[in-house]
């Protein structure tokens, strides 16, 4: 399965940690977001990273270089920042298959392998990773609502009055049909054309997407008191991964 990884934005919020270089760069614990990233992909077994870069892309695309830790990587381009399903657009054509999807500003430490092994189990259009958060802050993400049977039934974007307190974490897997609603979407009141529309356009088309509730935790890094909060994270509860292979991921990979 391939891996797509949002790593385009500007990162206004995350300043000054971003006035000279981007979002994904900005280091958590000694190493760049998208470090973390990757590593957590790679570990999923990602046959393929397809990165969108954007806002001083090619500083990333220096750090990287065309693969890491033996996993080739694909880059595409978002020349404008007008929302994620807009990033998503950008590399459908690289796409074979179902794929997993993370954004690139968010550290976990979480069942991540829950949502893919869900994808390939089940007949299923799409799994979201999902966390219950307190209401006062469920207006920063995508919040949504779900059946009975742990399937998604609406998602909102960034709602001044969120629905309810569940929301989708920055990792999912869909199958391709996603990019037929993702250019079918408008763009919103906040002139982006949202995920969270092209989402709720497969469920208005009776596509199946199932909840994954997240074990362990995820720090979504939006502004520099995130940053400092997932190190503290990461140091009280070091990664599974190996060390060394952490020491592996320099420029040159």
């Amino acid at each position: 399965m391939q891996a797509v990884v949002l790593a385009a934005g500007q990162g206004t919020r995350l300043r000054p940690l971003t006035e000279d270089k981007p979002k994904g760069l900005v280091e958590v614990d000694g190493r760049p977001i998208l470090t973390h990233c990757f590593e957590q992909l790679v570990s999923l077994d990602a046959e393929e990273l397809l990165v969108v870069v954007g806002y001083r892309g090619e500083d990333i695309v220096e750090e990287y270089g065309d693969e890491f830790r033996g996993t080739p990587i694909t880059y595409a381009e978002q020349e404008r920042q007008l929302g994620l399903a807009h990033a998503l657009n950008t590399v459908e054509e690289h796409v074979d298959g179902d794929f997993m999807l993370l954004l690139g500003d968010n550290v976990f430490e979480a069942n991540l392998d829950d949502v893919v092994r869900r994808q390939r189990e089940r007949r299923v259009d799409a799994a979201f990773l999902v966390e219950e958060v307190p209401y006062e802050e469920a207006s920063r993400y995508g919040v949504c609502d779900t059946n009975e049977y742990g399937e998604i039934t609406d998602v909102v974007e960034k709602p001044d009055d969120p629905p309810s307190n569940l929301v989708m974490t920055g990792f999912y897997t869909f199958s391709p049909a996603i990019f037929h609603a993702t250019r079918l979407v408008e763009p919103s009141d906040r002139g982006e054309y949202e995920l969270s529309d092209a989402i709720d356009l497969l469920i208005r088309s009776g596509r199946t997407i199932d909840a994954i509730g997240l074990d362990g935790w995820r720090i979504d890094v939006g502004y520099p008191e995130d940053r400092d909060e997932a190190e503290r994270r990461l140091r009280e509860n070091p990664p599974t991964a190996e060390p060394a292979a952490a020491a592996e991921s320099t420029a040159e990979d």
